[in-house]
């Protein structure tokens, strides 16, 4: 890791997107979870859009650090679901977390459709000196007919990306991050700090 690296903090508690977060960005940033710098809870996502729950765990994490930060809300959005599970991917099944639960209600919702396409959608929210900034990455797929992998999290066992016959969990971290909703939004992100340099 370089020492000039500017640090961010990440709105989560989840260090498995953290993980993935870095190795996206590399050395020249180092994110920080909310653990790391103190933030001992649970930010609500209580809005009907990945935008606002974005923006509502980002302003909460600026308003208690003073410190530039970001947060990413991601959901997946199912075609003939009407887009569900959206922006209540996290807790589909009741219980905030619990993604076996979660696909398996996801597989049995779709077990009677041929249309299994879906996407996953990542809107980050940075906020930088007071100010909000989104960007959004989109990775269209398809959900399989059952789990496969172990890898990844959430969702990742029954999504495989467009261009690709395997899904998430069963690629390793590289080749995920060929595809990766959320890897575009990060990209747009480093875009966007780089040119504040």
């Amino acid at each position: 890791m370089s020492s000039g690296a500017r640090h961010l903090i990440f709105a989560t508690n989840n260090q498995h997107k953290a993980n993935e977060l870095n190795a996206i960005l590399g050395a020249t940033f180092k994110i920080c979870t909310l653990q790391e710098v103190g933030i001992d809870m649970d930010i609500p996502e209580p809005h009907d859009t990945l935008e606002e729950n974005a923006r509502e765990k980002s302003t909460t994490v600026y308003s208690l650090m003073q410190a530039d930060c970001f947060s990413e809300d991601t959901g997946l959005e199912v075609v003939a679901l009407g887009g569900a599970p959206g922006v209540k991917s996290a807790r589909y099944a009741g219980e905030h977390g619990h993604a076996e639960k979660n696909i398996n209600k996801l597989l049995e919702e779709l077990a009677s459709h041929q249309n299994r396409k879906a996407r996953f959608r990542t809107v980050i929210s940075l906020i930088e000196n007071g100010i909000e900034h989104q960007f959004e990455g989109i990775c269209e797929g398809t959900i399989d007919w059952e789990s496969t992998g172990t890898n990844g999290f959430g969702y990742d066992p029954i999504f495989i990306p467009t261009g690709a016959t395997k899904s998430f969990a069963s690629m390793p971290m590289e080749e995920k991050n060929k595809y990766s909703h959320r890897k575009k939004a990060v990209e747009k992100l480093v875009s966007y700090l780089n040119q504040k340099k």
